[in-house]
């Protein structure tokens, strides 16, 4: 994958086309092409994983402050992921949270009409038996 990024070098802008493979970066600067190595290996390139399974948190926080219009979930309650568990109003816009992973809910600690700030626990999920991913 090919990232166009503006670098600053002694005070001189430049736009430098970086394109990742397994020796290090090689960056295209006005034509010219140079391989960038890390011989302490600091900054070698690691490819993401695209499969697997990644952990998931089972606490469902919203990233801005709002109100709460409606909680969809009970303690107790077996969701999906997916599954829409509250409607929080932010800037005059309704947006659904929906659950990171799949479980039983534990605990509810908002309701509706209560404001929240943003990254404060709301609901706890109890991921399944699985790790709270399904393959269905």
């Amino acid at each position: 994958m090919t990232e166009n990024k503006k670098v600053e070098v002694d005070g001189v802008t430049f736009d430098v086309e970086l394109e990742a493979d397994e020796q290090g970066w090689k960056a295209t600067v006005e034509g010219k092409t140079f391989m960038i190595k890390f011989p302490d290996g600091g900054g070698s390139v690691k490819k993401k994983r695209t499969s697997g399974r990644s952990k998931k948190s089972g606490t469902v926080s919203a990233n801005i402050p709002g109100k709460i219009v409606t909680v969809e979930v009970n303690v107790g309650d077996q969701i999906n992921e997916g599954d829409v568990i509250l409607i929080l109003e932010a800037m005059k816009m309704q947006n659904e949270i929906q659950a990171p992973i799949s479980g039983t809910i534990t605990s509810v600690q908002c309701e509706e009409g209560q404001s929240i700030e943003a990254n404060v626990p709301l609901v706890i999920i109890q991921p399944d038996e699985d790790g709270g991913n399904q393959d269905e």
